[in-house]
């Protein structure tokens, strides 16, 4: 994935009309959705347009603002992915360096690196959920995920996105500056950024934020949701942030601002070739994921935390940058739909999501068939009631499967009957057999168990 130098800004032809324009179509789009309040950012390195609707917290009806910081989840991994990177360019770290010369809790998997932690190629599982993380500290959480016994693949060889390996770069961070991770992301980030700093689990938040909302089927109305996220589990999804915040930190990873050195920017979006990130995205970075759109690569990052949707894309091609954020669940639609718009008022084409190629009729696959672990996360496929297998998670309801011959499949919601991008199965090359199953981005294991 080649990157060349950024031309010329793109001036947009009479921002006034276009910002009226986009903002009539956020708040439609935002009613059509349910999704109480959102925020929408474009930087082409000539023009900034910045608009937001709705509410900040359907609780209180505070107003959203264009300052309201929204929790971003995973969003919050290129921050963190960044701060390595700032600690790797000053020569404190070697990205190829076995991550457990500085962490004794990785000493379970010495072989897997610096580098394929950020880039989710280190074979770890992605950890417990949050209500367990809470109850443990950071080095026993690594301790118990990151062992030999319950790696995914052997490190370099595939992906498999992991919160585990975010909060073994936090911990990075904080044993190489001697600070805990909030106070280096504010530090080395956020401040130089011109961002204020906000985080989950704030007592008495500086600015502005919004809360996450689920919607009540029962009666259509949102309802404030309550983030949960363990401390350990900061450097994962910790950070709340505005559009025009992320608009900020998308123009560092462009190469246009002094808060990440030029080589560092093009470090981070530099495609690695073990990387294969199926429904996430083209390919993925050290902490970016990477998007393909018309010749050229955005890079960027989605992130869900409880009730909210975050996306940021930059094409270091241009210099342009385009943020999303919204506090419900259903701002994901939204964002693809407000992409749309975006394209046609502007001729800005941003990648909102991965586009799937034609793979031909759906084929049959029974051996495909089985139980898949991805440490203490349980993947089951089995004949559903019409003889095609679905796909259960933990024992959730089972979900139809539509399986290709490149082994790619996506999953029918039952009483919709809508698909969506699911994943892909992977046959051991020496046996044939389909050992591993990738969904959402996370690969699981065959078990031997059944």
């Amino acid at each position: 994935m080649p990157y060349a130098i950024p031309t010329a800004p793109v001036a947009l032809q009479a921002p006034s009309r276009i910002s009226r324009e986009l903002q009539d179509r956020l708040d439609e789009l935002a009613r059509t959705h349910r999704v109480p309040g959102a925020q929408l950012a474009l930087d082409t390195g000539s023009d900034i347009v910045a608009v937001h609707t709705g509410t900040a917290d359907v609780t209180t009806g505070r107003p959203f603002t264009a300052d309201t910081a929204v929790p971003l989840g995973s969003l919050t991994k290129p921050f963190t992915a960044a701060l390595v990177m700032l600690l790797v360019d000053d020569g404190d770290l070697d990205l190829d360096e076995p991550a457990a010369e500085h962490l004794a809790e990785l000493t379970g998997t010495p072989e897997v690196t610096i580098r394929q932690l950020l880039n989710h190629i280190g074979g770890l599982p992605t950890g417990p959920d949050s209500d367990t993380a809470a109850a443990t500290t950071p080095a026993r959480y690594l301790t118990a995920v990151c062992t030999a016994r319950d790696l995914l693949f052997t490190p370099g060889t595939d992906f498999s996105y992991s919160n585990a390996g975010y909060v073994a770069a936090g911990r990075l961070v904080e044993t190489v500056t001697g600070m805990p991770w909030p106070e280096a992301v504010r530090a080395l980030l956020l401040e130089p950024l011109g961002v204020l700093p906000a985080f989950v689990g704030d007592a008495a938040p500086v600015r502005p934020v919004a809360a996450g909302h689920a919607l009540n089927t029962a009666t259509g109305q949102a309802v404030a949701a309550r983030q949960n996220l363990a401390p350990l589990e900061a450097p994962a999804g910790a950070l709340l942030a505005s559009a025009l915040d992320l608009v900020a930190f998308g123009g560092a990873l462009t190469g246009r601002s002094d808060v990440l050195p030029p080589a560092v920017a093009k470090e981070m979006r530099r495609a690695d070739i073990a990387a294969d990130p199926g429904t996430l995205a083209d390919g993925w970075g050290a902490g970016l994921a990477l998007y393909q759109r018309d010749g050229r690569v955005w890079c960027g990052h989605d992130g869900n935390a409880q009730g909210t949707s975050c996306h940021l894309r930059a094409d270091p091609e241009s210099g342009v940058v385009v943020a999303f954020t919204g506090n419900a669940g259903g701002a994901t639609a939204l964002w693809r739909d407000l992409a749309e718009d975006l394209a046609r008022l502007t001729g800005i084409r941003v990648p909102a999501e991965v586009l799937t190629a034609d793979r031909g009729r759906p084929v049959g696959l029974p051996d495909c068939v089985g139980t898949y672990r991805n440490g203490t996360t349980t993947y089951r496929v089995a004949p559903g009631p019409d003889g095609a297998p679905a796909l259960s998670v933990d024992g959730d309801l089972p979900l139809p499967l539509v399986c290709y011959a490149d082994l790619s499949c996506d999953l029918r919601d039952p009483a919709t009957g809508r698909v969506e991008p699911g994943g892909r199965f992977h046959r051991d090359p020496a046996t044939g057999t389909i050992d591993r199953v990738q969904i959402s981005g996370r690969t699981a294991r065959r078990a031997d168990d059944g």
